[in-house]
């Protein structure tokens, strides 16, 4: 009953968050729908910023599993570096994430880097580095302080996408200047992995 009432206001939220935004939601939205009390929504999250950033943690790890199945899919170790972290720009794109995770998320919970979830997405990125220098892909690079400035890359083009007037448009620009960000790391630009282009591609 307890993992039922919580799955219940999580999805009412997740809902309320993604068509109205966090300042136009309510809590009757997510009690309401839910068929539950305030007292239920008190008890499990807190407040409506509880509920937010359950539903952000939820979304994430969505991301995350999303972003793993893109990386598998690439040819080399370093495409699918590549892929990854394009592909979470890109996801700026979508309504729902546009609004939760890269709009309402750091007006409401404050700098992404200081989410609970971004020590481990910086060390996945730095462990992610660290293999690829040693296999001679890139350059001799400090794992940490790389996958630092390309955390803070990759959500502040998916912050500039979602903020903008035309998403689209923005998000080719920023995508194309990303991915030569990227290149700057590689150890060796003629190697055969410079002919593998990115699966991903974005809207015209």
């Amino acid at each position: 009953m307890i993992a039922e009432t919580r799955a219940k206001l999580l999805a009412a939220g997740r809902r309320a968050f993604g068509a109205s935004g966090y300042a136009e939601a309510s809590m009757d939205d997510f009690t309401g729908e839910a068929g539950l009390t305030r007292g239920a929504l008190y008890h499990h999250f807190g407040d409506k910023k509880g509920l937010f950033a359950a539903v952000v943690a939820e979304i994430d790890s969505e991301m995350t599993a999303r972003l793993c199945e893109i990386s598998s899919m690439a040819s080399t170790r370093w495409q699918g570096f590549v892929d990854e972290n394009i592909g979470y720009v890109l996801m700026a794109l979508e309504p729902e994430l546009q609004r939760i995770m890269f709009r309402d998320g750091p007006a409401v919970l404050g700098d992404p880097s200081q989410w609970p979830n971004a020590n481990g997405c910086i060390a996945a990125v730095a462990q992610s580095l660290e293999i690829l220098k040693q296999e001679g892909v890139i350059v001799d690079i400090d794992p940490e302080a790389g996958a630092r400035l390309i955390n803070a890359a990759s959500s502040s083009a998916a912050q500039w996408i979602a903020n903008a007037e035309n998403p689209d448009a923005i998000a080719k620009r920023a995508v194309e200047s990303f991915r030569t960000f990227l290149e700057g790391l590689r150890a060796n630009k003629s190697g055969p992995w410079a002919s593998n282009e990115s699966r991903l591609r974005v809207v015209a």
